[in-house]
């Protein structure tokens, strides 16, 4: 079975997704979605820490900077 961009298990051929999808539909089957890893809650833990440590004028230069290089 391929693998969809969350880890889910799918089938890989047309009728097969089908079934799979009457039977999500229907309650026969239930669909488990992966839970987001523990590296990235961490990082947007420490986004949210840096966020709070920097003041509004150092966040702005920092974006200036990152605008700058991006258009280059």
């Amino acid at each position: 079975m391929p693998i969809g961009p969350r880890g889910e298990k799918r089938p890989a051929d047309v009728i097969g997704a089908a079934v799979m999808v009457a039977k999500i539909a229907t309650g026969e089957m239930i669909e488990v979605l992966n839970t987001k890893s523990d590296r990235v809650r961490s990082g947007v833990a420490g986004a949210n820490a840096r966020m709070k440590a920097t003041t509004k004028e150092h966040r702005k230069e920092i974006a200036e900077k990152a605008a700058a290089v991006r258009w280059k």
